[in-house]
């Protein structure tokens, strides 16, 4: 996982969306990326969540949204 170094600014209000939340890490590494530029990770956008695998557990504290609910 990659970004550039300009993506983020110090203090700027990031929402992180992804396809599918399954164990979460792929998530938690774009969200601790976004951390150690300075940027601030207030919400996660999903359009499907795998709520059997437990995903939500490994994301730091903020909004998390899926449009489709799997249990």
């Amino acid at each position: 996982m990659e970004i550039h170094r300009d993506a983020v600014e110090p203090g700027q209000r990031i929402v992180i969306v992804d396809d599918v939340l399954a164990t979460g890490g792929t998530a938690a590494a774009a969200a601790r990326i976004v951390q150690r530029l300075g940027g601030r990770v207030d919400g996660f956008a999903f359009m499907v969540e795998l709520g059997f695998l437990g995903g939500r557990r490994l994301l730091p504290p903020a909004s998390v949204f899926s449009l489709m609910q799997y249990d």
